[in-house]
């Protein structure tokens, strides 16, 4: 006979997703999707185009403000006030997510896994900003003056807000299929 505590089974698994679509002014466009399971790491998935070739710094701002375009998304979110770092750094910004890759054609697509961007929370990033920047982050580690601060990533290129946010549950099949479709027309739409 098996007792009680042989299985351990959860109700369920809340699964989180928001979408940011970019299309600047500058010419840079793409999708940036964000997925979270229960209490785990945040999935962020993304196709960029229309920018050059290279290195280019990738971030959570700390405003949701698109008043005064780029500018007014202010700094990189921080909510515990540590200084700019790598990703994996224990001391760095929560909404430094270092560099994306940019190839020849002006294309990058990328995977990064993080701890510290929930979707949910006191320090959730849905109603922020995602920025993508001009030139390197050098991860805190340049020398520079804005080294610790910025990553000294150059101009702000793109942003955009991220608005969207899906919660569902993992034990119905169906739901996360019709979050998915629901995220995916928001985004064909423009939003």
């Amino acid at each position: 006979m098996l007792s009680s505590n042989t299985y351990s089974f959860r109700s369920h698994r809340t699964m989180v997703k928001a979408v940011a679509v970019l299309n600047s002014s500058e010419g840079v466009k793409g999708t940036i999707n964000f997925t979270q399971e229960g209490d785990g790491p945040t999935t962020v998935t993304g196709s960029l185009c229309g920018l050059k070739p290279g290195l280019h710094g990738f971030h959570v701002h700390a405003l949701g403000d698109t008043t005064n375009g780029c500018m007014s998304t202010g700094p990189h979110f921080n909510p515990v006030g540590k200084e700019h770092g790598a990703p994996k750094d224990e001391n760095r910004h929560a909404g430094d997510l270092g560099n994306v890759t940019v190839g020849d054609d002006g294309t990058a697509t990328f995977t990064i896994i993080d701890n510290q961007i929930p979707l949910t929370g006191p320090h959730s990033i849905v109603g922020r900003a995602v920025v993508v920047h001009a030139d390197p982050d050098d991860l805190g580690k340049g020398g520079h003056e804005l080294s610790k601060t910025t990553g000294n990533a150059g101009g702000r290129v793109a942003y955009v807000l991220l608005v969207c946010k899906v919660e569902t549950t993992l034990l119905h099949p169906s739901l996360l299929t019709n979050a998915v479709a629901y995220v995916s027309s928001l985004s064909s739409r423009g939003f």
